[in-house]
């Protein structure tokens, strides 16, 4: 099963739906499966983990692992007001693609404004140790440049870091002069190229 492909088949004796899309930037997997074998595939899938060390964790992990992977979450870094553009995931989009698919006029329309410059999605690295949230403001020189789309300390790292939309000219990879205000304090950060982490091949 290639990278970001899915594909129906079995697990444990349950009918699932199978996708190789490791969104934590590991090399993972997702199972969709009808919610009256949720709970036997949960029972096959820790018992045969077992002698392994498997040990469930929750939506905080996956958050955080996601995070550090750079990769964006609907809600955050995506949202009805924000294009894949904006978010730097223009190559996903296809124009040349048969067919019609939702929002394709209006992606067209955004892809074609030139006169509009969106913000960038960045990383940021703490200096200190307290941690931003979504919606905190990105400031410098006085201003707001931006806002902080998600937030957490990161394990990998050992300092908080985040994912913002700065305006362009606050955006280059070693920016310093940039901070993050936390309840009225403004915390200095670091700009960095996303992703934080990346997992060897």
């Amino acid at each position: 099963l290639k990278y970001y492909a899915g594909l129906p088949g079995t697990v444990a004796g349950v009918p699932a739906l199978i996708a190789r899309t490791g969104y934590t930037g590991e090399d993972g997997f997702e199972l969709f499966v009808a919610p009256s074998d949720a709970e036997t595939l949960w029972q096959a899938l820790t018992k045969a983990g077992e002698g392994v060390g498997l040990v469930p964790c929750g939506l905080s992990c996956r958050d955080t692992l996601r995070l550090e992977a750079g990769m964006p979450l609907y809600g955050h870094e995506l949202s009805r007001e924000l294009t894949p553009f904006d978010a730097g995931l223009g190559r996903v989009v296809k124009f040349d693609k048969e067919g019609d698919f939702v929002g394709r006029a209006a992606l067209r329309e955004a892809a074609e404004n030139s006169n509009y410059e969106p913000p960038v999605l960045v990383g940021l690295i703490a200096e200190g140790r307290r941690v931003p949230r979504a919606g905190y403001a990105v400031v410098a020189e006085g201003k707001v440049v931006g806002e902080v789309t998600s937030g957490a300390p990161s394990p990998t790292l050992g300092k908080p870091i985040a994912m913002a939309y700065v305006d362009a000219m606050y955006a280059a990879p070693g920016t310093t002069g940039v901070a993050v205000d936390i309840r009225g304090s403004h915390e200095p950060y670091e700009v960095v190229a996303l992703p934080f982490y990346k997992r060897q091949k």
